[in-house]
């Protein structure tokens, strides 16, 4: 792949002639190949799936299957359904001396994704760069890549078919080199994208001299206030917790004002029933004995707040009010989602001014942070930081702009 920056370079000035009609029934036809072979995606999967240990809690993340093949082309069609981001007038005016200025939406060019075992993030990425007009590069972890090369040569045969540029989607090999070569592309690559855990994000941050959007880690509070509905903030604890333990809008620490702490074993049952560590500090370990399982009751210690779980663990704070519930979250969250349970407006309101993240929920659960969920289609990550895009980025995050300036012989004086 000695020359995959050109040809993605050239992929994307080629893209750039493509209309929004041909490139929505590439879309369509993708979502059909897609389901027409699943039998060929699941065979290729299964190679992936046995090099892996089903004890680990990124095995489903790796997973596919039937209803999930469906559900990916389902969101393909969302996509082409959707209006395009391109060609957007954001901003017009004209000036006093007569220069006629369009801000306008327009694609990043070449978009490098670095991601780990999460083979449907190659369909979601594709059809998102391609609606928004931009080349993918995807580095797909090494756990993943018979899955993603079968996907990535499904999509290079209907672009084929399309009479389109199949290097619109370049998948990179396994192996270190290529990530570090995918992040060195400066001039060819606009943009990188990982999703995965803190690790991979920081080690892409800390290295790529492309520019960089984190997105993924995950640390998630749910704060069960002092007047929260013991009915709704137990299933949106166990809905949070429970849905999806290896996705980044689980929930990795609850967090229950003190004068709650009654409500535990009704809280905490659905998890017993899931089998959930639960790592509680002093209070609530004391409170928990003997109310929940002791072999799934553990003592807090220094790891256990600030971390994404990815498992069936959950970190357990027993506060005294919202104020130290707040600087608990501020201490340890990634800036992902935040949850508060209560029935008071003015603690609600408090806290979705105060806590700086993402998204940030009342009487509602984290596992709704999603692109899909959102509305948006497909997601290509969950942006945390506050350049650009934050939270979901779907569509519009994939476009940037430009200023085009029309004049009659204007001069500067």
């Amino acid at each position: 792949m000695e020359n995959w920056k050109e040809l993605a370079l050239e992929a994307s000035r080629r893209l750039n002639r493509v209309s929004g009609d041909d490139i929505n029934s590439v879309l369509l036809d993708v979502a059909d190949a897609a389901e027409a072979a699943s039998f060929l995606l699941l065979k290729a999967n299964e190679q992936d799936l046995a090099k892996m240990d089903k004890s680990n809690p990124m095995y489903d993340r790796l997973m596919l299957t039937e209803e999930r093949i469906k559900g990916i082309a389902a969101d393909m069609r969302k996509v082409a359904t959707l209006p395009s981001p391109l060609d957007k007038v954001l901003e017009e005016r004209t000036l006093p001396n007569g220069l006629h200025l369009v801000k306008r939406s327009v694609p990043f060019g070449v978009i490098g994704i670095i991601y780990e075992a999460r083979p449907n993030v190659s369909f979601d990425v594709f059809s998102l760069c391609l609606k928004s007009g931009n080349v993918c590069v995807l580095k797909g972890g090494t756990d993943a890549y018979n899955s993603n090369f079968a996907i990535v040569e499904l999509i290079k045969g209907v672009l084929e078919a399309h009479g389109l540029d199949p290097n619109i989607i370049t998948l990179m090999p396994a192996g270190r080199e290529a990530t570090a070569e995918l992040m060195d592309a400066v001039g060819y690559v606009d943009l990188i994208i990982p999703r995965g855990g803190a690790g991979l994000i920081k080690f892409v941050r800390e290295n790529s001299k492309v520019p960089v959007i984190e997105t993924g880690a995950g640390v998630v509070h749910a704060y069960y206030d002092a007047d929260a509905d013991l009915a709704k903030g137990t299933a949106i604890i166990a809905n949070a917790k429970t849905r999806r333990v290896s996705v980044c809008n689980a929930l990795d620490t609850l967090i229950i004002n003190s004068k709650r702490l009654s409500d535990l074993p009704e809280i905490c049952k659905p998890l017993a029933e899931k089998n959930v560590v639960i790592e509680a500090d002093a209070k609530a370990y004391t409170f928990l004995m003997g109310k929940y399982p002791d072999n799934l009751l553990e003592k807090a210690n220094e790891n256990t707040f600030g971390k994404e779980f990815m498992d069936y663990r959950m970190g357990l704070k027993t506060v005294e009010s919202l104020d130290e519930a707040l600087e608990h979250i501020a201490r340890f969250s990634s800036k992902h989602s935040e949850c508060i349970i209560t029935e008071n407006e003015s603690s609600a309101v408090k806290f979705q001014k105060e806590v700086d993240a993402a998204c940030v929920y009342v009487n509602a659960p984290t596992s709704f942070t999603d692109g899909a969920q959102f509305g948006m289609g497909a997601e290509i990550g969950i942006s945390t930081q506050k350049l650009h895009a934050r939270g979901p980025m779907a569509l519009p995050e994939l476009t940037t702009y430009k200023w085009l300036i029309n004049g009659n012989g204007q001069t500067r004086s």
